[in-house]
Formats: C-alpha cells, structure tokens, sequence
C-alpha cells in the first residue's frame, strides 16, 4: 500500500473502525498500513518489542470475512492496537522486558487484552517497559533496550508505559495497552503528547497473576490499573466502553454503570498547578493555565485552590505500604534486573525502610483515611486539573541517577501518585507545544465518573488541538 498524507494508520482509532464497518478499507488493509508504519519509524523509535504480525494480518482476514458474511463486527473493529510487555497476549511470550521471561509464552489473553479484541480491535505486537517495571520511569528494558522520545531522543518518553505511548503518538499503533500505578500511563502521555486514561480501581478487571497462582498484595490489588493510550480523547473513550465491565477472572471489578447522571450546573474544576507547593517548571504551569482557559471557555466552573488533600501524607503512605509489601521478594527480583537495573529500587528502599506488622495495619487505616478525604474534596469540586508530571521531559535514566536526581523525579510525579493511592479516575490530554516539546494535564475525577474527566479532556483538546502522529526526530 503506498501511503500518503492520508494513510490510514494516521487516522484516529475511531476513524479506522468507521472505514472498516463502511468497507472503505478492508481490515487487513489497516493491519498493513500500520505494519508498513512500523517498518518504517520502529528502528528509530524502538518502541514495539515483539512484533504480531502474521497473528494480525489473520485476525484482520477474520474480520473481513465476518463484514462480508453481514456479520456485526464490534466498535473498534480492524483497530490495530500495542500491549506492554506485562500484559499477556495468547500464544505471545509476556517478557516483562527480562532475560528470565524472554520465553515465557502466555497461555491465554489478559482479560483487558480480551475485552479489547472482542470489541474487534487486533494486537499488534508488544511494547517496551523499563525491565520489570521496576528499573526506574525510564523505558529501557534488559531485553529491548531504550525507547526514544519521538520529539527529541535525548529525552526519556517516559514509562513504565512508555513503548505504547511511543507507538501511538508515531501512528504504530492507533491505542495502546498500558497500565498505571503511579503516573505510569499519564507521564508517558504528557512527555509524548498522546492521551491517556487511568481508570478507577475496580472500573477495568484484571488478573496480574502473570508468574504464578498467587495473587499479589493490597498494595499491587490496590494500586496497578490496566489503561488506554491513544492520539485522542474520543479513542480512548471507544476504549474504555470496551474495558469496563465485569470478569470472574476478577473479583474486584464492578458494574458500575459506564455513564453517571448529569451534574447540576456548571461543573466545578479546581485547579492546583503546583501541588503540594513542591514548585513546577514553567512550561508545567503554563499548561494548567492553558487548559484551565479551555474549560472556561467551554462553561466550566473553573476555580483555583489551596491544594489537594494530605499530598505529603498520602505519598509518605505509599512509599512506606509499598515498599513493606516488596521487601520480602526484593534479593530475588533484584537479580532479574540487569546491569543497574536495581538502583531505582535500590535507593527507595534505602529512604524508605519496610515497616513493622503492627506499623503497617495501621497505614492501611491511614489509606481509607486518605481516601475519604480525597471523596470529600472531590464532592466539592468534581474535577480537580494539574500536571501529571511537574517537568518537562527529562534526560533518561535521571531516576536512577543518585538519590537526588531520584527525588526529585518522585517529587514531579507526585500527583500521579496520589491519586493512583486513593484509587480515582484520570486522564491525560495534551495541551501543545513548550520549547518544541509536548506539554499535557490530567483531569482527576470523582471515583467511577470517568465520563467526567473524558468529556473534560475532550473540552481541552477541542480548543488545544491534537500534536500526533509525529515522525520520530533522529539522533543527533
């Protein structure tokens, strides 16, 4: 197929669904275009790992066939979609980006992996992570090696899922499959100028149950989230309709209904460009400031405010639960990391010691406390609008640098994980360009209401614009 400045995959997902349900391009026509694509910016972005292709192109025959029988085909059907490499794809070796996994083959889909194809959408290969997901914010794997942020390589894209974001914001892929325990869809999202939703807890199911029977922890229950990434708000709308809903698979999942009633009046956004009073570059600040004049614009009630609830708290909470949970595992993985691979865990740990048995109980008083904070602030003002990264994008690897370099990198994603603690919704929109690179906020929202925080983002990018598709910028 000979691309052009139309090529298909340069298309929003929801635009590429459309022409395979009208017949204007068959199915595995999309799957070429995008592989084309790949072929194309991949070697310079290294960003889709393990590349699906002959399964693609046979998923997408499968869905030509059904069109032509009359069959109903779902909502994102041709779609051609990434999955990080800790998610599992049929038949597919779910790496974790390890030496030690490289071969360990997926017996069947993860249920969001599942919930995506049934909704017609195709995997297309796997995307790159920083090695376990625990080698820093970084992408760069053991395995794959460093992803390149497609608007200056000097400059990390971000992670944990920073391959997805990288294939979407190239046109590799039209969504991408990522999950989010701490900023790890929303960063990525901002350094690369893609959208991104993390949903809350219980809203998509899951089963994280990758290397074994066991299940893992509260923290890891409580705290890892499946998300999209995608070019636009509307995509990842398509794909949250797709996701949400109920598995047996997992119990923590909820039907909730997708669409909450409407609110009265203007609804009410605080905003908090520097939260915590930790400070934030200016780039940072103008894109709040940016984004708070698009929704004032569109008729919010748009309001600053002091800050967010017990921030410093809430991320004292976090380090001391989390880090209590790994401790026991911790000479074990840390072998699986590579060369350096363990200094960013490494440095938390040595700041942030595990707590006692008794100590621990106690904090998980203090994260319902935190929670219900959260809860009240948020039935005041039902969307609350701040960076999701209180930098630019930085140089790779700085998080695992030295301990102040890692600080500071835990301090500008603190709102992310605040509000990954207290387990509510929020998306990622882009805001424009700063100094040639993207900038981007989030949108937090009441827990469940995540059609609030897309009918927001979609507010913002109505009158900011959309920055990808974007040819990777070569080295220097």
């Amino acid at each position: 197929m000979q691309e052009t400045e139309e090529a298909f995959w340069r298309r929003p997902a929801a635009a590429q669904a459309r022409a395979v349900h009208r017949g204007e391009v068959s199915a595995v026509e999309l799957v070429e275009s995008h592989l084309e694509r790949i072929a194309e910016v991949n070697p310079r972005a290294n960003a889709v790992t393990q590349l699906m292709a002959d399964r693609a192109l046979e998923a997408a025959a499968a869905t030509d066939r059904r069109r032509a029988a009359g069959e109903p085909l779902g909502p994102l059907a041709g779609v051609p979609f990434t999955v990080k490499e800790t998610t599992p794809v049929e038949g597919v070796p779910t790496t974790f980006g390890a030496q030690r996994f490289r071969d360990f083959v997926a017996p069947a889909d993860a249920p969001p992996v599942a919930r995506l194809r049934a909704a017609g959408a195709i995997p297309i290969g796997h995307a790159n992570m920083p090695t376990l997901v625990l080698a820093g914010m970084h992408t760069r794997s053991e395995l794959f090696g460093d992803t390149a942020n497609p608007w200056d390589p000097s400059l990390t894209p971000g992670g944990t899922s920073g391959g997805d974001a990288v294939a979407v914001a190239t046109g590799m892929a039209a969504l991408g499959l990522g999950n989010d325990s701490g900023g790890s869809i929303r960063i990525p999202a901002q350094f690369c100028g893609v959208a991104g939703l993390k949903p809350t807890t219980g809203r998509f199911p899951a089963d994280h149950r990758v290397l074994g029977p066991d299940d893992p922890g509260p923290a890891s229950q409580g705290l890892v989230t499946d998300g999209p990434l995608a070019r636009r708000v509307d995509d990842l709308r398509l794909a949250y309709e797709a996701l949400a809903g109920t598995d047996p698979r997992d119990p923590r999942a909820v039907p909730v209904p997708l669409y909450g009633p409407p609110l009265p009046g203007p609804v009410k956004v605080a905003v908090v460009t520097d939260p915590g009073g930790h400070g934030v570059h200016p780039a940072v600040a103008a894109a709040v400031a940016d984004a708070a004049a698009a929704l004032r614009d569109a008729g919010y009630d748009v309001r600053e405010v002091a800050d967010v609830p017990r921030l410093d708290e809430a991320l004292e909470a976090y380090d001391r639960i989390t880090v209590t949970e790994f401790a026991p595992s911790w000479p074990v993985v840390r072998t699986l990391l590579g060369e350096g691979g363990d200094r960013y865990i490494r440095m938390a740990m040595e700041k942030t010691p595990p707590v006692t048995a008794g100590e621990l109980v106690r904090l998980m008083g203090t994260w319902l406390n935190i929670r219900r904070s959260w809860a009240e602030f948020l039935d005041e003002h039902p969307l609350l609008l701040g960076p999701s990264f209180t930098e630019p994008p930085v140089e790779p690897g700085l998080e695992s640098r030295d301990a102040a370099s890692r600080d500071r990198v835990a301090s500008a994603m603190r709102l992310c994980s605040a509000t990954s603690f207290v387990g509510v919704p929020a998306v990622a929109v882009p805001t424009g360009l700063y100094a040639g690179l993207p900038g981007g906020v989030q949108l937090v929202g009441r827990a469940f209401r995540e059609d609030l925080c897309l009918d927001a983002a979609r507010a913002v990018e109505d009158r900011l614009g959309v920055l990808t598709p974007v040819d990777p910028r070569p080295a220097d």
